[in-house]
Formats: structure tokens, sequence, C-alpha cells
């Protein structure tokens, strides 16, 4: 029971920070997984279960409070699919610790560009990625999202917003893309994995708990302005990815 409790509290604050910030979950809930001594491959498979129902949560919130840019939506939703799809076959064989490293100096890198710009820039004009930068940020972040246990939030909102997007609909449309990316993930993780290294438990409370926090998560990215949103989720990026570089 204390097991799940402290699950259902992870899930609850991994998807509260998530949703607001655009980034978190996968990376707060893989913690947690592999300190219980969780392979690489099973924790990402229960966390991708697990998000399919609060990615849907999340989209459909965000979507009621129009955080959602449809033509990124789009253009990141099948790249991302087919790379989380790949990703998940991948690990399956083997381990992403090794590319973890590169990625996370990669997102370092994006989060100070993205937190001073913030403080030199003002009044910037949000426009969009063109449709093949895009597609390979979707083919990627999807890709690293299955091998590392999370991460497509990490890699596509700072992307998003180092090329001026609005912050709250960058982090809107990322987190409604992320619901096709977990049902990739999971039948990709399905189709190699045994089923039975699965804990159902586990993956209900991870659920549930997710689901409450969604709606909650879209009202504060609602409320909150872009001039916060923007530099708070730069830091969360470095601090995030610091520790991921420390720990490697």
């Amino acid at each position: 029971m204390k097991t799940l409790l402290t699950f259902a509290l992870v899930g609850f604050l991994a998807q509260l920070i998530d949703g607001s910030l655009g980034m978190g979950y996968g990376l707060s809930s893989s913690t947690l997984l592999l300190t219980f001594g969780v392979a690489p491959a099973v924790a990402s498979a229960t966390i991708h279960l697990a998000e399919i129902a609060t990615t849907a949560a999340s989209g459909i919130s965000h979507w009621k409070f129009g955080n959602v840019e449809w033509r990124t939506l789009y253009l990141l939703t099948i790249p991302g699919a087919a790379g989380a799809f790949l990703g998940a076959s991948f690990l399956s064989q083997v381990s992403g610790a090794a590319v973890k490293p590169y990625i996370s100096l990669f997102l370092l890198g994006l989060g100070l560009y993205i937190v001073c710009k913030s403080f030199t820039r003002r009044n910037i004009q949000p426009r969009s990625l063109t449709k093949g930068k895009s597609i390979l940020l979707g083919l990627f972040a999807g890709f690293a999202d299955s091998t590392g246990g999370g991460g497509w939030g990490a890699i596509a909102t700072p992307v998003l917003l180092s090329a001026s997007h609005d912050p709250r609909k960058a982090i809107g449309t990322v987190s409604a893309s992320e619901f096709a990316v977990s049902v990739a993930a999971s039948l990709g993780f399905l189709a190699s994995l045994n089923w039975n290294v699965l804990n159902g438990y586990w993956i209900l409370t991870l659920m549930g708990s997710g689901i409450v926090a969604a709606p909650l998560a879209a009202f504060l990215v609602r409320k909150l302005p872009a001039k916060i949103l923007g530099p708070l989720t730069g830091i969360c990026i470095i601090l995030l990815n610091m520790h991921i570089l420390l720990r490697a």
C-alpha cells in the first residue's frame, strides 16, 4: 500500500509539472521506477502505458483552455509516433543509457538559450517551425522518449520555445501530441516484451493520479503569463539536464 501511495503522489506531481511546463512526467516517473529496481525497458513501458490515459486527459484539457496550435500538432504527431515505436523496439534489445548524456547536453544548451532570450528580447512574434524541421523534431523526440523513459516534452518544448513559439501554445501542443507518442511506444514495448513483467497496479495508479492533475495543469498554463512560463520552463530544463549529466 505504501508503494502504491508513493506512486500516486509521484504520478500526480509529475503530471502537474508536465502539463504546466510541458515536460517532466517521464523523467520523474522513470526515476521512481528505476529506484525500485525496475529494468529500463519495463520502466519505460509502464510509464508509456500510464501516459495513454494521462496524455489523453492533458490533451483534452489543453484543447478546452485554447492552448493547442493545430498545425504544429499535426506535424509532430505522426513522426513522433513513428520515432516512439522505433525507440521502444530498440530499447527492448539494448539500453538507452549510453545516449542520455548527449541528449541532456543538447537540452541544457537549449535551456540556456531560452532563458537568455527571455531576458534579452521582448515582443517576439510567435512563428512556426518549418514542415521539415517539425518532422525531424517529432522523429528525434519520439525516439528519445521511448529509449529514455521520457523526454518528448523535454525535447519538443524547448525546441518550440527556442523558435519563438508562444510558451502557452508550445506547452499545450506538446502535451496534446504526446498521446499518439505514448500509444505508439506502448505498442512497440508490448510487441517486444513479455507482458508478465508489467505491474498492472503500478500502471493504474500512475494513470489515476495523472488524470486528476491534468486539468489543473492546463488551467495553470492558461493563467500564467508568457513572460513567466518561458524562463520558468528554461530553468526547469537546465536543472533537470544538469542532474542527468552529473549522474552520467
